[in-house]
């Protein structure tokens, strides 16, 4: 089966995302988040996120199929989101995909959150995917890992050891009250600040750090530091404080991710997550890569939150690949670790 039409369900966190991928080529892509439910809370709530999944699987199946003017019976193979993430969340997408493929007659493909983000690429690029060095930040994870092959052999050569990337926009976001998520909200007012307005500290970047954990990342230093800043400084400049924030984010990503390239010879960098949305990251990544000799690919912004075409993408590789799907019954995983890339 050389272009088998894959459709991926993903349920991780609060986004009800449903794709329809066919070898390369994106058919339909469906997102139907709850974000504005969890706004008022600061965060998301896990059974708010599990309710509101339950009430928009059916409605966004039936949207990827009309956009992708497809049937059930056209699907060759599913694949859902088996973790990590929020385990309540994830059981609803399991329970569907396993219903569906049970249904259909079809295999069915669990598959790793964090590989998917990895995989998506494969819908932008024509080059192999594979061997790449990824870097993968988002709300929940910030991870360089080393990809030999995306359906199998994924080597995790460093993570964050408090906050991740995300999480700490959405801190740094709130104490601002700049709203929920804080992503984008810093993304946008640091266009208007000056990045070397306040030198906030890059976490994990001593020699030390660098001898004992190079690839490693901890941005609870920099929270804490922001968070005193603002209140030791009345009348601050809010555009200078997420621009100054922003930029040692940026900055501490593509030291490490610059570093795990050269350390493993590969010259190849795929960026993917919620964070590679960020408009600073992107330019950076660009400069810094050209520079080193450094391929750099990253997902366009609608493909690096989460969404069920990167689910899609790595069902079709699996399948491409010949990989043995699922077991028909199968757990939910909330803490499925990057090396297993499907269950």
């Amino acid at each position: 089966m050389s272009q088998p039409i894959v459709l991926g369900i993903e349920t991780s966190c609060d986004e009800t995302a449903i794709g329809i991928v066919q070898g390369r080529t994106l058919l339909a892509n469906v997102i139907a988040s709850s974000v504005e439910e969890h706004a008022r809370f600061g965060g998301v709530v896990p059974e708010i996120a599990s309710r509101a999944h339950l009430e928009a699987m059916m409605p966004s199946i039936e949207n990827a199929l009309i956009d992708s003017k497809l049937s059930l019976s056209d699907i060759d193979a599913v694949a859902v989101t088996a973790g990590p993430g929020l385990v309540g969340a994830l059981l609803v997408g399991v329970a569907s995909a396993s219903g569906l493929a049970l249904g259909l007659g079809k295999p069915l493909y669990g598959v790793n959150h964090l590989a998917a983000h990895v995989s998506v690429d494969f819908l932008t690029h024509d080059q192999p995917l594979d061997p790449t060095i990824a870097l993968l930040v988002s709300g929940g994870h910030s991870s360089l890992l080393q990809v030999d092959d995306i359906t199998q052999t994924i080597t995790k050569l460093g993570a964050t050891m408090d906050d991740a990337a995300g999480e700490a926009f959405d801190k740094i976001a709130r104490v601002m009250q700049l709203g929920f998520p804080g992503g984008p909200a810093i993304d946008s007012l640091a266009k208007s600040g000056n990045a070397t307005a306040i030198n906030f500290p890059r976490g994990l970047t001593t020699s030390q750090d660098w001898e004992t954990r190079p690839f490693d990342f901890s941005f609870s230093g920099l929270k804490t530091a922001v968070a005193r800043y603002l209140e030791s400084t009345p009348g601050y400049a809010k555009a200078d404080v997420a621009a100054s924030f922003q930029e040692s984010v940026v900055d501490v990503l593509m030291l490490k991710a610059i570093a795990a390239c050269k350390e493993s010879g590969i010259n190849s960098l795929v960026i993917a997550g919620g964070v590679a949305a960020n408009s600073r990251l992107r330019a950076v990544a660009t400069e810094r890569c050209e520079r080193a000799g450094i391929r750099l690919r990253i997902p366009s912004p609608a493909l690096c939150t989460d969404n069920g075409a990167m689910v899609a993408a790595l069902g079709s590789l699996m399948v491409a690949a010949g990989r043995s799907p699922s077991p028909t019954a199968f757990d939910a995983d909330s803490g499925l670790p990057v090396t297993t890339v499907a269950l």
